[in-house]
């Protein structure tokens, strides 16, 4: 039990921070093929991110660890497990809580959502989930038998042919299942009305400045472990290497965000869920880096500037959050001094709680 709590909560580990880390681009694909973000496709997303890491923990964690590790032997004849369960229900009489019967319906049941997968997100057929289903329960069973590629002496875990057969059929079965999901939420295609404008709700607008905060966390974050690792093999001071690459960062991220903003007058999550702001009062060399300044600017300079500039950032993220909750159409601060409205980019529609006709406050 220690063991299957232990593989679940590293797979939801590492699956959420493959989310995170595709979080911008699945929002930007999102609103471009299927015109927008649902719960269900969404949730099933994060889920294949986490079931794609259970196949290995559930399959190669624990490794053994040296004191008590044993060769393990191998199985290649197919069927095998038949014989195995009909010996094995004889002295137990038990059909379904068996522990071979059970190790075999396990084998079946963890492949069973990657043939799901492919056919709801994928579009992938029966015969492709059966190839992928083989493919991948091959490699887990070499790399068992390879003792993790030669990290171990031998293997250490037992390879099993009847694994395979197992695994396979799960994908075939779960690709079979799919088929209960409507036609039109399967595949990855691009669905008909994705390129029909949407309102700019709050929540859409949320959703931006999240993009926007993730990416600059990830590119600072980035660019600052590999400052900081170039700097240790060339520097002779680690303390003033680290304060440098922390800065490093915090310049790239605030570049490339000003640079998209300048070129295109919105910000990567204004981008990635297409919604930009009308032409206002405001030339656009003026507007787009006021743009900047009361948005992405703002969330990262707030951690990095002295007491009185970071103070002056807080308060403008704070005065953008507040008018996003109570305005009527959450232009945010950047809207309101411009005199600008948000509309979705692709025909230009506005809130559906304001009035086109109506002027401007």
């Amino acid at each position: 039990m220690h063991n299957i709590v232990g593989s679940g909560s590293l797979a939801v580990f590492l699956g959420a921070i493959v989310a995170f880390l595709a979080f911008v681009p699945f929002v930007a694909v999102s609103y471009r093929r299927r015109g927008g973000l649902s719960f269900g496709r969404t949730a099933l997303w994060a889920g294949a991110a986490v079931y794609f890491w259970a196949i290995w923990t559930y399959t190669l964690v624990p490794l053994p660890q040296s004191d008590e590790y044993r060769c393990a032997g191998t199985n290649l004849r197919p069927f095998e497990f038949v014989d195995e369960i009909r010996a094995a229900v004889a002295v137990s009489g038990r059909y379904l809580t068996d522990p071979v019967v059970l190790q075999v319906a396990l084998n079946v049941l963890l492949f069973v959502p990657l043939g799901f997968l492919l056919r709801v997100l994928g579009g992938r057929g029966i015969l492709l989930a059966g190839l992928i289903g083989l493919a991948v329960s091959g490699l887990i069973e070499t790399t068992q038998l390879t003792g993790v590629w030669g990290i171990f002496p031998c293997a250490y875990r037992v390879f099993d042919v009847d694994d395979l057969i197992a695994n396979t059929s799960g994908a075939l079965i779960g690709s079979l299942i799919a088929f209960v999901v409507p036609k039109e939420h399967r595949g990855a295609q691009k669905t008909p009305d994705a390129e029909r404008p949407r309102p700019v709700t709050r929540g859409r607008r949320l959703l931006g400045i999240l993009c926007d905060i993730v990416g600059v966390s990830l590119v600072a974050f980035a660019v600052s472990v590999a400052t900081k690792a170039v700097g240790e093999l060339l520097a002779d001071d680690p303390d003033r290497t680290g304060a440098i690459s922390s800065q490093a960062g915090t310049l790239a991220a605030a570049t490339l965000w000003l640079v998209v903003i300048l070129v295109t007058g919105r910000s990567i999550g204004d981008l990635a869920t297409r919604v930009r702001y009308t032409d206002g009062v405001l030339p656009g060399w003026v507007a787009r880096p006021l743009r900047f300044l009361t948005g992405a600017g703002a969330y990262i300079v707030l951690d990095d500037l002295p007491a009185p500039w970071s103070l002056s950032a807080f308060v403008l993220v704070a005065a953008t959050a507040v008018m996003l909750f109570t305005w009527r159409d959450g232009r945010g601060l950047t809207g309101w001094i411009g005199r600008r409205r948000l509309v979705d980019d692709r025909e230009g529609v506005a809130s559906p709680t304001v009035d086109a006709a109506s002027p401007l406050p």
